[in-house]
């Protein structure tokens, strides 16, 4: 069974899906989304989100279950790895993942993310710090960097 909840948060309403007890969802949403059962996580979820938003929480801790290809897990596990308040390039994570060449397909597997925030593909910009590809569109990843690193991406970067 799915159990779906929408939250508002700084940069609009979220969306959380719920499946065997785990978060399998979590993305942007353009209006509020359609509340559909309950389930005690949500409410982990949202104080989890509610933290981050208020800046006393960098590290999510929260059950994320995740499908996708083997290369796609790969990168999602890298991004997981990207500490609050850094950046990283596509480049970098195609390097750690021992293949420079597949920067191409880095970002496509970063942009079929399926648990943003928590899975931290907004820490990945291009070079020279270029904001980049975002699912949930650029203002919201300026938004989400300027949360975490605020001398990075001043309030009034374009």
């Amino acid at each position: 069974m799915v159990f779906k909840r929408g939250f508002q948060t700084p940069v609009g309403w979220i969306s959380v899906e719920i499946e065997n007890d785990c978060i399998s969802r979590l993305d942007f949403q353009e209006n509020q989304s359609e509340h559909e059962g309950e389930h005690a996580l949500f409410l982990e979820c949202e104080k989890q989100l509610q933290a981050y938003f208020n800046g006393e929480l960098e590290k999510f801790n929260l059950p994320v279950c995740t499908s996708g290809t083997p290369f796609q897990i790969s990168v999602w596990e890298e991004l997981k790895k990207i500490p609050f308040g850094t950046t990283v390039s596509y480049l970098s994570i195609a390097k750690r993942l021992n293949n420079e060449k597949a920067v191409r397909a880095v970002g496509q597997a970063i942009g079929k993310n399926p648990i943003a925030i928590v899975i931290p593909c907004h820490r990945v910009i291009g070079k020279n710090n270029a904001l980049t590809g975002f699912a949930g569109g650029l203002d919201r990843k300026r938004k989400l960097l300027q949360l975490e690193n605020f001398e990075l991406f001043p309030l009034n970067s374009n």
